[in-house]
């Protein structure tokens, strides 16, 4: 890869020596869907820049159970990774490649050098925490404030977004791990959805209205 394809997936870096050292020192890797690529409790070694594909990111609790916080896409990096690292501290978060992906890992020893060093980078970690705990406000609003079933339609249009597609290929079990909520209530809740017409049931897909989003939004 040159700096000319590098800039294509990430146009917002634009000073040649900062595009250099990303080539230099940075680790392309290409993953499958599936891949677990961090978990609570590991140290972080590289800053994940995702080039093509998506990671979801999770919070687990003691027991284990899971909570859906958001997906890295193209362009886009961790806040929670970027304040491990920073700190010296393990992981706190769960990163899943939820499509084919392609990222371009940064090793941490840099990190902190490229912030007192580059502009370009300084303002791509300020503006990665910014969005970032946007979302996680969303999250927190979402547990906090919604009722399952308003959770539940959100995910679906946050799913649907993310593939760019109809169709979902998931589990009741899977859904219902990420909402941090039992199988039978998601399927309850999914059931409700089929009688209405929005969406179709098939064996570990959702098949999804064209106009789902304007539906939930009336």
């Amino acid at each position: 890869m040159n700096q000319e394809e590098l800039k294509s997936y990430l146009p917002n870096f634009t000073d040649p020596k900062l595009l250099q050292e990303i080539l230099d020192k940075g680790q392309i890797l290409h993953l499958p869907p599936g891949k677990i690529l961090m978990e609570p409790g590991q140290f972080i070694k590289m800053v994940p820049i995702v080039l093509e594909g998506s990671i979801k990111i999770l919070r687990m609790d003691e027991e284990g159970k899971e909570l859906f916080l958001y997906y890295l896409d193209a362009g886009e990096t961790c806040a929670l990774s970027l304040t491990c690292c920073s700190a010296s501290k393990p992981s706190e978060i769960k990163a899943i490649v939820e499509e084919e992906t392609t990222l371009i890992g940064i090793p941490v020893s840099v990190h902190e050098q490229w912030t007192e060093q580059y502009r370009q980078w300084k303002d791509f970690v300020s503006n990665t925490y910014q969005s970032r705990f946007q979302e996680m406000l969303v999250a927190l609003d979402a547990v906090a404030f919604k009722r399952m079933d308003e959770r539940l339609m959100r995910y679906i249009v946050t799913k649907m977004k993310q593939h760019k597609a109809n169709e979902l290929h998931t589990t009741h079990q899977e859904i219902a791990n990420e909402l941090g909520t039992s199988r039978e209530v998601i399927s309850r809740l999914l059931k409700q959805l089929e009688k209405k017409k929005w969406i179709e049931l098939g064996r570990n897909v959702i098949y999804i209205r064209d106009d789902f989003e304007e539906l939930i939004n009336k």
